[in-house]
């Protein structure tokens, strides 16, 4: 069993996109789709007061995609990230099973950095996937990215593994 974690858990994160990996789910070629994807669903933000627009594209494990994008509110608690926009369309849609996000954002609509996911959309991820497994891109372009696993960005996490 640990072979089989360490073999799944094999990805490498390297610079500018480059991604080595024994379990070719998620390839580069995939991740490129994954990020033009989410900078589509960044078109359609809803973002009036920060300006700063976000999409993500979510993976399953059987290869579907859902998008997100930020959707702001004048009362501010009540808008919902991008990512977390991704997630729940697709659990309303009965999948369990995920195996990446792709996040870009900017303001305006521009990218010039990468876009890490809050805290709270970190805190909803680790709700629904292994963050030993799970992979969060985060893009300026389809040839620019890097590639965590959820654990790195949310390390010593609380899950429901917890209350089991």
């Amino acid at each position: 069993m640990k072979q089989e974690e360490d073999r799944i858990h094999s990805l490498v994160r390297r610079e500018k996109g480059e991604l080595l990996a024994k379990n070719e789910l998620v390839s580069r070629s995939v991740i490129r789709l994954l990020i033009r994807d989410a900078i589509e669903a960044m078109e359609k933000a809803y973002a009036p007061y920060s300006h700063f627009k976000v999409g993500s594209a979510l993976l399953t494990i059987k290869q579907k995609v859902y998008t997100g994008c930020n959707v702001e509110n004048a009362a501010y608690s009540p808008s919902n990230c991008a990512e977390r926009t991704a997630f729940f369309k697709a659990i309303s849609e009965g999948e369990k099973d995920f195996a990446a996000i792709a996040i870009v954002g900017g303001k305006d609509g521009i990218l010039q950095d990468y876009c890490p996911p809050c805290g709270v959309c970190r805190q909803v991820m680790r709700e629904f996937v292994d963050p030993r497994k799970f992979l969060v891109i985060v893009a300026k372009s389809e040839e620019d990215y890097l590639v965590y696993f959820l654990e790195e960005l949310l390390p010593i996490s609380f899950g429901p593994d917890y209350i089991e």
